[in-house]
């Protein structure tokens, strides 16, 4: 147990991102994103970081959901001691869920930094949001987000799930819409002075937003903020503030989610939307080891949307701000390439294969 608690430990400190002061260059680079790593995360989170690498991304965002917490992830029963399907007492796997998932899916990633937002499964009891605080202090407060905290606010010493942080002209901010009661009055004011220092800079070109659960009215609304009637006030204002700073303030702006376990893009072209100006730029991907959800409907027709798939969004940065998006889907062989000597390649398959609703043809 004591060389346990050293390796994760060791995993801890090398896995917290190295903070990054330097303006980003003009020319074109990226930054990936997904969320959802619960279930088979063990196993999909390596290969997207190697993914990132080859990539050659900046960061990683994550949107949240990393351990199941109500119930054993199938990843860990295929691991060492549970190969043989013995099943760890649901109070020992809680104690252990947050560092197995820094240790096999914040390790792979090294020095690229990644940046953590919550998800509702990060609150499932007996977790809450100060534990959240506390386990993951180390991402969600180095020395660059202290800074920035602290440059918004000079007396903002307290922790917060939410927080954004500026690369060359892009603002990038992380949301915490993991529980019903959220927004709060205490993020959206928060939000509102960082929306209103983007809307009125000379240097901010152009806004990411990446939250767990989608805004309101989506295309993916029967899974998102719309679930509690918090979420839905509290997400519609986002949304017109957000129409705002791109409208008013001319500002390219661009918001992520997962909660929903596909990947779906044009998220916010729905006809209630629509009737507030042409919608936002938006896309659910939930894609990184969550059994996987089928696609709502609405969104068959388009052919780039996604079920049944693990992968990452890669976004592109052009010298003036503006970011294109590509998915990029991982395949079984990468799944198996990603994991030498972690599981087999029967349980990689099965986690391939498997891990959430297909849709019958």
């Amino acid at each position: 147990m004591k060389a346990l608690a050293s390796l994760l430990l060791a995993a801890t400190l090398s896995a917290a991102p190295v903070a990054v002061f330097a303006q980003a260059p003009a020319a074109p680079w990226k930054f990936a994103v997904s969320g959802d790593s619960r279930n088979c995360g063990d196993v999909v989170m390596p290969a997207i970081a190697r993914g990132v690498h080859a990539d050659e991304a900046r960061f990683y965002l994550h949107l949240g959901d990393f351990r199941a917490l109500y119930d054993v992830d199938e990843d860990i029963l295929a691991q060492e001691p549970y190969r043989t399907g013995k099943r760890p007492g649901i109070t020992t796997y809680n104690a252990m869920a947050w560092d197995d998932f820094i240790l096999h899916q914040l390790l792979p990633f090294g020095s690229t930094p990644v940046y953590l937002a919550t998800g509702n499964h990060e609150f499932v009891p007996p977790h809450n949001r100060d534990q959240y605080l506390i386990q993951f202090a180390d991402w969600i407060n180095t020395p660059e987000l202290q800074t920035t905290r602290l440059n918004d606010d000079g007396f903002d010493h307290k922790l917060h799930a939410y927080y954004h942080f500026l690369k060359g002209p892009v603002d990038f901010i992380l949301l915490d819409n993991a529980s019903p009661d959220q927004f709060d009055a205490d993020q959206m004011k928060w939000l509102k002075g960082v929306l209103d220092r983007d809307l009125n800079s000379q240097s901010v070109k152009s806004v990411v937003l990446g939250m767990h659960e989608a805004l309101p009215q989506s295309v993916g609304s029967i899974h998102a903020m719309d679930d509690s009637a918090q979420g839905k006030e509290s997400g519609a204002e986002v949304y017109k503030l957000l129409l705002n700073l791109r409208d008013n303030g001319h500002k390219n702006v661009y918001v992520l989610a997962s909660h929903s376990h596909y990947f779906l893009e044009h998220a916010f072209e729905t006809d209630e939307l629509r009737k507030l100006g042409k919608p936002l730029d938006g896309w659910i991907v939930g894609t990184a080891g969550a059994n996987r959800y089928l696609l709502p409907d609405a969104a068959l027709d388009n052919p780039t949307n996604r079920e049944h798939v693990y992968g990452y969004l890669l976004g592109t940065v052009a010298p003036d701000a503006t970011i294109s998006f590509q998915y990029r889907e991982l395949g079984l062989k990468e799944l198996q390439e990603a994991n030498p000597g972690t599981f087999t390649d029967e349980f990689v398959a099965t986690c391939f294969n498997g891990n959430g609703a297909v849709r019958k043809k």
